[in-house]
């Protein structure tokens, strides 16, 4: 399975050095001058002038980095003012002394010299910091910024050709985690750019539009602003991130790089993506990646970092028996919930508190939650986080077991994991930085996590920690957890239900941060909600389906359509060997081949049906004929008519001996092959039988007209254009002239769902047709439309294998459908008019077309 981790690659200088909120704007050559007991020292670097403070950065690594805030710069106006003047006793911030990664260190400076051209803007900021109230000193910092930028532009000098034509240009921020870096955005026919405005870390940024493989829009600091470009399918890291001013210029960006890309990208939904993973073509792991995406979930926004699930239940034991269901933690439940003497608690608060009420005062995921994770790898992200500070030793993860622990005990902790617990790169667990990052108060310092006794290194922990991701009782629990997360359990009376309700501030659309007109009251309104944690964008309003996962095969291997003849009872080597002959072909149904065609109908084809041992083939028709085509002589040899309307349908009963008509005359005509006559008839309807279904559970039986009995009437509200029986006979699905599906369970003729047709083997899903041309694949057990494809035109007749479709369209072509991708993988020209109906073989090798042209072709899948 692959996997990818976060690769924090900080600088010596870096904004994580920066203020949370802050900008870094340009530099200059500096001099720092420092008084010694024997002698002057003078150090040279550079000066880094920000928003909020002014940062000294030497040449000599070995030197510390300087930070004065903005409540000093008053000191730095006086010594550019009075070049040359020596002043003393300022106090500074001490970072990285000996180029060592460790807590900031506060101290008075003595002397400083700085030598530069300009200060203007210095004072510009310096008058910032002196206003009384935050929101004005932001709201006067930001004016600053927009200004540099109005006064600045695009360097089209960058561009890679000089054929490379410009669609738009307009400001933004290149987005990281914990900071963000403004500058220029660019877009041209060829290549996306982005121009830092500070020179930082790179002149310019460039991105060639045929790499791009997806782009997401993303709500950033609550608001449409944000957009995340990916350069890899299933990559855990975007290209870039950016966020601009305005959500036209996103949007227009959006759409130019989408219609671009139209032909190297899919947009992938919730649904399809769920789809793949029903059906075993992406990884549990591959699927919570995708929907932490899909829910504005990114790596590079701290605050709505991805969530995974804790899934094991236990860490302490010497083996880990992944056989054992009490040794996965119940995925029904939020990590709140798993502890029913901490459950009752809050409830019990919960119920007490004043409206909106919450049962968690902390959320599952926070930028101090995944820093809390990620400390080891990216420790001055801790320090940026907590103002040049690590946590106290004891509080630090320090042990996978205490960790779990505290999360189902302790009063005010339920958070989940990161993506990196299921990844290959184990750096997160090591202290492979020496860092000091304290000890605690048994007197061992912080090192390297205490893993379960289960592991025997660090990568080892990480490898059964991804098999426990992936096994059968996590496929099989999954969707529950999803529920809770990103779907209907997250909010409303659902998630009351399942207790799973956190603060009103953490849920998107929780409150309008611009409808608060005080602006400190909106910058703490706004920081609390990023730093409090988010919950994703909700993906899924109902039950979310379960994962196929079959108890007897090899859990990646996909579904195969199964033929409703094939007897339950039949050895299972020769079902496995069925079941990789038809997914090979399947793989290769590009290479369908046509045989033959022959016009022996004088109206369109309704119905195909074949004997057992494919030497005659019996075809239906709106001139009213059942006639019989002999696949060795290549011609027809019978043809019967039952009354002067239309047949339309036909199927073979299970003896090989009769094949049943329906017709428009509301009857249903048996005809025995042996004697060449109608045997029987049998009333059907009030009016026309537009299609009929032979049930298993009557397959061996005798078809005589009395030894059929009318077991149950299944009102609809519409006519019923199609019906289909899964290949167990337990579930039947019709589909109605007003665009409704019904699922009716055949043990009690109850329905099951009506939403707004045919069944897959596994009985998992529906697909269906309509007059609107669209395929929708319906989930069976919770009604859920989980994908809908829109095709030029309306599809009469299909055959499927779960993932990949033949359908026959109004125009004549064949037409194979990928439905993971959404996509037409092969169009195949066959009929002159629509094609009416379509027959295949149980290996799906041999298929038989019938269409309004009058035409019956034979198909052959070539190897």
């Amino acid at each position: 399975m692959a996997s990818h981790t976060l690769v924090f690659v900080v600088l010596r200088f870096s904004l994580l050095l920066l203020d949370l909120e802050e900008y870094y704007f340009e530099q200059h050559t500096a001099y720092h001058v420092t008084a010694g007991s024997k002698k002057e020292r003078k150090i040279r670097g550079s000066f880094k002038v920000c928003s909020r403070s002014i940062i000294f950065d030497p040449d000599d690594h070995e030197e510390p980095i300087l930070k004065v805030c903005s409540n000093n710069i008053y000191v730095f106006l006086i010594c550019i003012l009075t070049l040359g003047t020596r002043l003393s006793f300022f106090l500074a911030i001490y970072i990285k002394e000996s180029n060592v990664i460790a807590p900031y260190r506060n101290e008075r400076v003595m002397m400083f010299l700085i030598i530069l051209t300009d200060f203007e803007f210095i004072l510009q900021l310096h008058r910032a910091s002196c206003l009384e109230k935050l929101g004005d000193q932001t709201a006067m910092i930001a004016a600053n910024l927009q200004s540099r930028l109005a006064r600045s532009s695009f360097d089209k000098n960058c561009f890679q050709s000089v054929a490379e034509k410009p669609h738009m240009e307009c400001a933004s921020e290149m987005v990281m985690p914990l900071v963000s870096n403004p500058g220029h955005i660019c877009i041209t026919d060829e290549n996306l750019y982005f121009q830092p405005l500070n020179g930082y870390p790179e002149q310019v940024i460039q991105i060639k539009l045929h790499q791009i493989r997806r782009i997401y829009k993303r709500r950033h600091g609550l608001r449409p602003l944000g957009l995340e470009v990916f350069c890899t399918e299933n990559d855990f890291c975007s290209d870039i991130y950016l966020k601009f001013y305005n959500t036209a210029d996103r949007d227009e960006i959006y759409y130019y790089i989408a219609t671009f890309l139209e032909n190297h990208m899919t947009e992938h939904t919730a649904e399809s993506y769920m789809l793949q993973w029903q059906r075993g073509h992406l990884s549990n792991y591959q699927y919570l990646l995708h929907l932490n995406n899909l829910a504005d979930r990114s790596c590079n926004d701290l605050s709505q970092y991805p969530v995974f699930p804790w899934v094991l239940n236990d860490y302490s034991s010497a083996q880990l028996d992944m056989t054992n269901a009490d040794t996965f933690r119940d995925l029904s439940k939020p990590v709140g919930a798993l502890n029913k003497e901490r459950l009752d608690r809050l409830l019990a608060r919960y119920r007490g508190m004043p409206e909106p009420p919450f049962m968690y005062g902390s959320h599952y995921s926070s930028p101090g939650y995944v820093l809390f994770y990620l400390v080891r790898v990216a420790p001055e992200h801790m320090l940026c986080l907590q103002n040049g500070r690590y946590d106290h030793a004891d509080r630090m993860f320090n042990s996978i077991s205490e960790t779990w622990k505290n999360c189902l005990e302790g009063a005010t902790d339920f958070k989940e994991l990161i993506p990196e617990f299921y990844g290959n790169d184990c750096s997160f667990l090591e202290n492979k930085l020496s860092l000091d990052l304290g000890r605690k108060q048994n007197g061992s310092f912080v090192g390297d996590v205490v893993l379960p006794p289960w592991a025997s290194d660090a990568s080892d922990f990480l490898q059964k920690h991804r098999t426990a991701l992936e096994s059968q009782y996590v496929s099989e629990h999954l969707h529950e957890w999803i529920d809770l997360v990103f779907g209907f359990k997250q909010r409303g009376s659902e998630a009351v239900a399942a207790h799973n309700v956190f603060h009103p501030l953490t849920y998107e659309g929780g409150i309008d941060c611009d409808s608060i007109e005080d602006p400190d009251q909106r910058i703490a309104m706004l920081t609390q909600i990023l730093e409090f944690g988010q919950t994703p964008k909700q993906l899924f309003t109902s039950p979310h389906p379960q994962r196929i996962t079959p108890r007897f095969h090899n859990m990646t291997r996909s579904s195969s359509i199964t033929s409703p003849l094939t007897s339950q009872s039949e050895d299972s080597s020769f079902e496995d060997l069925t079941e990789e002959s038809r997914k090979l072909a399947w793989a290769n149904m590009g290479n369908l081949k046509l045989l033959s065609s022959h016009k022996i109908h004088k109206e369109a084809v309704t119905g195909i049906a074949v004997t057992r041992d494919r030497a005659a083939i019996f075809s239906t028709s709106q001139d009213s004929t059942l006639k019989m085509f002999s696949k060795e002589l290549q011609d027809f040899q019978r043809s019967m008519s039952f009354s002067n309307m239309a047949l339309s349908s036909c199927l073979m009963l299970a003896d090989g001996k009769t094949v049943v008509c329906s017709s428009w005359d509301n009857n249903v005509y048996f005809y025995s092959i042996p004697y060449g006559r109608r045997q029987d008839t049998l009333m059907g309807h009030d009016d026309a039988v537009s299609e009929m279904l032979l049930c298993a559970a009557d397959s061996q039986s005798s078809h005589k007209r009395s030894q059929f009995e009318l077991l149950a009437e299944l009102e609809h509200d519409a006519g019923v254009n199609t019906i289909s029986l899964n290949p167990a006979g337990t579930l039947l699905v019709s589909g109605c002239k007003d665009g409704t599906i019904t699922i009716w369970d055949t043990s009690s003729y109850a329905t099951l769902h009506n939403d707004s047709v045919c069944a897959s083997s596994d009985s998992r899903h529906i697909l269906s047709v309509g007059a609107d041309s669209c395929m929708k694949v319906t989930d069976v057990q919770t009604g859920m439309v989980i994908s809908s494809v829109k095709a030029e035109e309306e599809q009469r007749c299909f055959c499927w294998d779960g993932s990949s479709v033949l359908c026959g369209g109004r125009s004549g072509d064949l037409l194979l459908w990928d439905l993971l991708s959404n996509t037409v993988t092969k169009r195949i020209p066959a009929h002159s008019a629509a094609v009416t109906a379509m027959w295949m073989n149980e290996l799906c090798t041999t298929v038989i077309t019938g269409g309004e042209d009058r035409q019956t072709i034979f198909w052959k899948l070539q190897s």
